[in-house]
């Protein structure tokens, strides 16, 4: 064999050997590498709750993993920081140093335009979508409807005996001033400004849903994991258990009087959110009856034909609203609303303990 053979075979041979490395080698490169720090750090995390009430007027639940509780304290306390930002600029009954919020936009209504932090804009454009998205069912212009029955709702609280409703009259008077339209938004002056001076922003139906999906996602963003977030009932996760395991969620049951406390149990994955609506939350009594707090904007009264409404999606936002508007739908309107979301889901209960489920809750 002359050289010139001997050359070429091994030129060959080389180039074989070269292929198969580098086949092996991107297999090797293409797969993830468990260390035994990784599994043995899983087996060390342990889950720790807490709970609080010193934000949003509410209850706020919080289930994660870690090794220890100083560190479970410190996330708690990271997520604490977010909330109280929210609850600060979305606050319509308090002021705050140094800051401008809603009250600060309803303060000057037909006034003047207020400089607002961006994260305010943002859910008054959220929440103007969820408007028109809701055929108006959830409109945050009706502040100065809400309000009368908030009064009406504190007067009851405190002095059952003398519980009374607002006057139709009234409220009808204060639905003139709930213009959609009339709330200004300035992105590039960063302002807000309601033209019509008797308006009066609430947002009650968008806001703690809204806060939790931001608060949610800013933790995602910082490597949070295994996580669930219960914001007053705007149910949130990230991750699942560290085992693997759905997140197991209990829906109260709304029937106060009943031993069952949970109507029904639902498991979410990485994502996804649980938010309830009912008459069995924020509520007074007159004359035997029960009032809620979630207002029909076409009769300005409660609505009453369901217990409680519960909407699964991927967006605590919209499934804070979506809850909202569902409640104030009759059944057959709420069922063609949810059935025309992709990726929502929705849970009708009755006053009688009657359970209806759109076509994808149960799985």
């Amino acid at each position: 064999m002359n050289n010139k053979k001997i050359t070429n075979l091994v030129i060959a041979v080389l180039f074989i050997l070269a292929i198969i490395g580098a086949i092996f080698l991107g297999s090797f490169l293409g797969k993830k590498i468990v260390q035994p720090k990784d599994v043995n750090s899983a087996k060390e995390m342990q889950k720790f709750t807490t709970s609080f009430i010193d934000i949003f007027d509410t209850r706020t639940e919080i289930l994660g993993f870690a090794e220890n509780e100083e560190e479970f304290d410190k996330m708690v306390a990271h997520i604490k920081d977010r909330l109280i930002i929210y609850n600060n600029y979305y606050d319509i009954y308090n002021d705050y140093e140094g800051i401008n919020n809603i009250k600060t936009i309803n303060d000057n209504a037909g006034i003047a335009p207020v400089k607002v932090d961006p994260e305010i804009i943002d859910l008054i454009e959220f929440s103007k979508e969820m408007y028109y998205e809701t055929n108006g069912r959830v409109n945050i212009a009706m502040g100065s409807v809400l309000n009368i029955w908030h009064r009406y709702r504190e007067a009851g609280s405190h002095d059952p005996e003398e519980a009374e409703l607002p006057k139709l009259e009234d409220l009808k008077k204060a639905a003139e001033h709930t213009n959609i339209e009339d709330v200004i938004i300035d992105r590039e002056a960063g302002t807000v400004f309601l033209k019509d001076p008797d308006m009066r922003l609430d947002v009650g139906s968008t806001g703690k849903g809204y806060a939790c999906q931001k608060v949610m996602d800013y933790l995602r963003a910082e490597g949070y994991d295994n996580l669930l977030l219960s914001l007053g009932g705007n149910i949130s996760g990230i991750g699942r258990r560290i085992d693997g395991s759905y997140f197991n969620i209990a829906i109260q049951n709304p029937d106060l009087t009943s031993d069952e406390a949970y109507i029904e149990t639902v498991h979410i994955d990485d994502g996804q959110c649980v938010v309830s609506s009912g008459d069995y939350q924020r509520y007074y009594i007159v004359d035997d009856t029960v009032y809620c707090h979630i207002i029909d904007p076409d009769t300005l009264f409660p609505a009453n034909t369901f217990a409680a409404v519960s909407i699964i999606t991927n967006d605590s936002g919209k499934a804070d609203a979506f809850s909202t508007a569902v409640y104030n739908m009759t059944y057959e309107q709420g069922r063609e609303f949810v059935d025309s979301h992709p990726d929502v889901e929705a849970m009708w209960v009755y006053h009688d303990g009657t359970k209806v489920y759109s076509e994808g809750f149960k799985k």
